[in-house]
Order: structure tokens, then C-alpha cells, then sequence
């Protein structure tokens, strides 16, 4: 299924010829929905020396984040005409990924909260150790979150979690967390649907986790950090209530077979 969306280079896009992913053709997304100057702080964070693309998706962003990301050279741009959604905006980012013949993408939230230095952290498993998908875990040994608010400390330290790990039966740490990259194998695989309508908004996340955990891809967790920006700037946009129920919902539909 597609969607209309533009595509615009700042300059010609091209990743660097060497070191360990050089062998496996890599994409980093950035997602953006009016971040502002926190989409900026978020590109001037990648290393200049990369051995991996970056295109940002921008759902529809109404004030001057494209204008923002049109400083940074080699740096694509996606754009949805109007706001769709999270979970609309990784299908772009991974339809493009699968146009473009990507091995690997990952994924870096444009508000700042993660460190595009650590991407490599991530890719490591799966270039060196064969791994299939790698999450990106605040909670583990090496991992930090700053002044997390407590409430959101708990609903992604104890609650989705401890649900996450018994449909899964298998321990996970850091199930919320969006900052993770995988091989565009899972993407093609027919027992996996990322075009169900209810997987629009924060649902595709953890739907894309359980199925690799469960269809038997090798998955793992590193540590990283998710550093939330001054509460002026806007933390999060999710809704407390709705946005939740977006996160929580894939578990009772997985887990009681309601959804595949």
C-alpha cells in the first residue's frame, strides 16, 4: 500500500565506502511531525563520518522543521502532505527503504530524545553477530534516562514491559523504545502485516517486536540513552490516555490471537 509523498535531496545522497557496514547498505530515519528546533539538534548530532544514509520523514510538519533540515548536506527528505501518524511514517520509511534496496534500517526519533551517535551501537550486533533485529534498551546495564518523567519511568520500566515479556515469554527490558534497527529481511517477510489499518499510530512499534521475537528472528537488546528536552520545548506528543492504549492494545490483540 502507498501513500502520496514527496521526496527532496539537500545534496546527492551517498554512504561512506568503509568500515563495518560498508558490506550492508544501511538507512537511518529521522521522524519528524513540527519539531522545530529540536529536528535541528537532532541532525547536527549525527557523526559527520558515517557509513550509512539518512532521510527524514516528515509527516506533515506545518511550521519551519523542513526549512531546519535543509541545512544538513546529504540528508534526504520525505514528506507527507498532511499529519498521518507514527506508524504511517515508519511505512514510508520502510517503503523507501525496500525502493531503495536498503539491508538495514534504523530507526532515530527527531525530537531529540535519541543519540544518533549510538546508531552504531546498534548496527554492530548485526553486522558483526549476525543478529536480525536490535533494541535499543534505556534499562539495561549502560543505558540511561535522564529526568525521565516518574509516571513514564514506570509505564516503560514495569507495565508494557512485564506485559511484553510474558506474550512473548522472553525477557525484554525496553519494549516502548522506539530507537532500534533491523534487517529489511522482516520487511519482506509474508507473516508479517505492516499495512493492517490498526497499525497506524504507536501500534506498529511493538506489533513489528513481538513478531520478530516470535517468528524466530534473532533479537537482542543493547544499552542506550533516551534523554527527554526541557518540558518548553515539548516533551512528548503523545496523549496520556490514547496514546497509551495505542502502546498497550498490540499486546491483548497478539496475545489473545485477535490480531496476526
Amino acid at each position: 500500500m502507498t501513500h502520496p509523498m514527496t521526496v527532496e535531496k539537500t545534496t546527492t545522497q551517498s554512504a561512506a565506502p568503509a568500515g563495518r557496514m560498508a558490506r550492508l547498505k544501511t538507512l537511518a530515519g529521522v521522524f519528524c511531525y513540527n519539531e522545530h528546533v529540536k529536528i535541528e539538534r537532532t541532525l547536527a548530532r549525527f557523526p559527520a563520518e558515517r557509513d550509512y544514509d539518512v532521510v527524514v520523514i516528515n509527516d506533515g510538519s506545518t511550521d519551519d522543521s523542513v526549512e531546519r533540515i535543509r541545512k544538513f548536506p546529504n540528508v534526504q527528505i520525505v514528506s507527507h502532505p498532511t499529519n498521518r501518524g507514527a506508524g504511517a511514517s515508519i511505512r514510508t520509511f520502510h517503503q523507501y527503504g525496500l525502493e531503495h534496496e536498503y539491508d538495514v534500517v534504523a530507526l532515530v526519533a527527531g525530537n531529540d530524545k535519541d543519540d544518533p551517535n549510538l546508531i552504531a551501537r546498534l548496527l554492530q550486533p548485526i553486522a558483526e553477530e549476525g543478529f536480525d533485529f536490535v533494541q535499543g534498551s534505556r534499562y539495561l546495564k549502560g543505558g540511561d534516562f535522564g529526568k525521565m518523567p516518574l509516571y513514564r519511568v514506570f509505564a516503560t520500566r514495569v507495565v508494557h514491559p512485564v506485559l511484553f515479556s510474558l506474550i512473548t515469554r522472553r525477557r525484554i527490558t525496553d519494549s516502548t523504545n522506539g530507537f532500534r534497527a533491523y534487517r529489511t529481511a522482516l520487511l519482506r517477510d509474508p507473516r508479517i502485516d505492516l499495512n493492517q489499518e490498526w497499525l497506524a499510530k504507536y501500534e506498529l512499534e511493538p506489533y513489528l517486536f513481538f513478531k520478530a521475537i516470535k517468528l524466530g528472528f534473532k533479537v537482542k537488546e543493547v544499552p542506550v540513552t533516551k534523554f527527554y528536552p526541557p518540558k518548553a520545548l515539548g516533551y512528548t506528543k503523545m496523549k496520556p490516555i490514547t496514546g497509551w492504549w495505542s502502546i498497550l492494545r498490540p499486546l491483548l490483540f497478539l496475545g489473545l490471537g485477535i490480531k496476526k
